[in-house]
């Protein structure tokens, strides 16, 4: 039987709204929705989910978001249901629509803190499901600094072909074999029905599936709650415990800001490196830190990467999907590895109120199972995801080399001044076996908006070319990406950065093993090229994409858009 806290709303946010004569209008306006007088005096608690039809990532939502209001209720809270946008890569990838993906996590991050602000919400639950929606979730939560407990919504289950586990991965590649005349029309489409059979988010360990591993990894998610496929009603489980536990977290007055620590952070970022996980934690990572005021860039987080082995054969890079690592333990058994190791901080506090080392005593690594291995036996000793520096990228860049055998690569540029350039050469297979492919005015503030290059790099690989070129890029990667990717160079080809001044035939050069991107230039050939530069008009030049290039920085302190905790004066938990 639960046991329901009285809680005292004297020192909560919702005491504006719901407490003395002052209030009357503002409770007027909740008898109007059928509250009683009962659920206006317990704390209010924002379920927030990016539902919608855009795409299978997030059509479970809204039914797991009803369990979580179950939950709140049944410990004493008042759930109060709101949605937010959600851009969905997968339907974005390939064109210029790919330009709002990045752009969304700060409209999602700054329409629920809009939202909780304007109806001095306690305490928050946030459900999301594809790639920008989650860490646009946890950045808000530690924005806020009210007790808030996330949940992922779930991955999709595999889809099968000819005998073999796919995903929309294979499908992006699919197109590109078809283009070189290797595979049939009848085939792909066989591919492109088969691929996606149910709801939830992308099934390899691409950026949703990464940033589930993140959510519990730096705390904020309930254990095992990332792991089940969307469709399976175990997560209604998840869903419910999740409303209990931000109820909890109030009487115990325990906030976000108590959970990211710097230690929390080392430890999302060890769970990246450990599952060969998306490059675009790279950005979401230092986003969430800033909120937070922690200094923890693009360097930190590719430090640990360094420092952490790589110990689940997922794909991209791997053999084995999403569910196959529920179906062996989940998250929790990675986190045991790396705490057995010796790599986890195991004294880092999490949404239960215990530490992540108490969340994990009853965990045991199975075995008979290769999907993710002991750190005595890694697949690398070093992370799946490594950070580059050099004269080519002074601000640094990011390459997942998960599954790949070849981590050395020089070759003459062939640059592209946008996507569609660069893949209209590729579907032409007008380019050469030993280039390096150079997508520029692709960053933050050159795109804008930091596209994603999957349709350009899956097709690379469906022709046959994917160990035989290379790709640099100042915009990003999708978390499907492989081979010898290298994306968030900085500083970007808007701002006059080196890979602005490249010409077609320079030599570049990349060296994963030591960590290297250069140009075979001189400094002094560099700034005589950097003085006849010119910058580019983009052709946004109004609306939010024009405005997202006014406010955002660079991709090696994750492209945010506002000071963070370190400029604040106050935070709002504390109206």
């Amino acid at each position: 039987m639960t046991v329901v806290t009285k809680f005292d709303k004297s020192k909560l946010p919702s005491r504006h709204v719901s407490v003395g004569a002052t209030s009357a209008p503002h409770r007027a306006f909740y008898y109007a929705m059928g509250m009683t007088e009962a659920e206006i005096a317990q704390p209010f608690v924002g379920v927030v989910t990016t539902w919608n039809e855009a795409a299978p990532c997030n059509i479970s939502l809204m039914r797991q978001a009803q369990v979580v209001k179950k939950g709140v209720k049944a410990a004493g809270g008042t759930p109060r249901e709101f949605t937010t946008i959600t851009v969905t890569d997968g339907i974005a990838m390939g064109h210029a629509g790919m330009k709002s993906s990045l752009v969304s996590r700060e409209v999602i991050a700054d329409s629920t803190e809009l939202t909780v602000r304007g109806h001095c919400y306690d305490a928050l639950v946030g459900l999301a499901g594809c790639d920008k929606s989650l860490p646009a979730l946890m950045m808000v939560m530690v924005r806020l600094n009210i007790p808030s407990v996330f949940m992922y919504g779930g991955s999709i289950l595999p889809g099968r072909h000819r005998g073999r586990d796919i995903t929309v991965q294979d499908v992006f590649e699919a197109v590109g074999a078809h283009s070189a005349g290797k595979m049939s029309e009848a085939e792909l489409h066989e591919i492109e029905c088969a691929a996606c059979p149910s709801a939830g988010s992308c099934g390899g360990q691409f950026t949703a599936n990464t940033m589930a591993c993140v959510s519990e990894a730096i705390g904020l998610a309930l254990p095992g709650s990332a792991g089940a496929p969307a469709p399976y009603d175990s997560r209604d489980a998840y869903a419910e415990a999740s409303g209990r536990a931000v109820m909890e977290l109030i009487a115990k007055n325990i906030r976000p800001r108590d959970i990211v620590t710097r230690k929390a952070l080392e430890n999302a970022a060890m769970v990246v490196a450990a599952t060969g996980g998306s490059t675009n934690a790279g950005l979401h990572l230092p986003a969430i830190a800033h909120e937070a005021g922690i200094d923890f860039d693009l360097h930190e987080v590719c430090r640990i990467f360094r420092q952490t082995p790589y110990i689940a054969d997922l794909k991209p890079g791997g053999r084995y999907v999403s569910k196959d690592l529920y179906d062996v333990g989940g998250v929790g058994i990675v986190l045991r590895a790396l705490l057995d190791g010796g790599y986890l901080h195991g004294d880092c506090l999490t949404v239960t109120g215990k530490t992540i080392a108490e969340n994990l005593a009853n965990q045991e690594f199975p075995a008979g199972q290769d999907v993710v291995r002991p750190t005595g036996n890694p697949l690398s000793p070093t992370g799946g995801v490594v950070g580059l520096r050099g004269n080519l990228s002074p601000q640094g860049a990011i390459v997942k080399v998960a599954g790949m055998k070849k981590l050395v690569f020089s070759g003459p540029a062939r640059c592209f001044d946008c996507e569609e350039d660069a893949y209209s050469a590729v579907e032409r297979r007008d380019y050469k076996e030993g280039e390096v492919l150079v997508i520029r005015y692709e960053g933050p503030r050159g795109g804008p908006g930091m596209r994603e290059m999957l349709a350009t790099t899956a097709a690379i690989y469906g022709q046959g070319m994917g160990d035989k070129v290379a790709l640099v890029t100042d915009g990003r990667f999708s978390g499907a990406t492989r081979g010898f990717c290298i994306g968030h160079v900085g500083p970007e080809a808007a701002i006059g950065g080196p890979i602005g001044l490249l010409k077609d035939g320079d030599i570049i050069r990349i060296d994963a093993e030591k960590g290297t991107l250069e140009v075979d230039l001189s400094a002094e050939e560099l700034t005589r090229r950097r003085a006849g530069w010119k910058p580019r008009r983009h052709d946004h030049q109004s609306g939010a994409l024009w405005r997202y290039a006014q406010t955002v920085g660079d991709a090696e302190h994750g492209a945010v858009c506002h000071p963070g905790g370190k400029a604040e004066t106050h935070v709002y938990a504390d109206i």
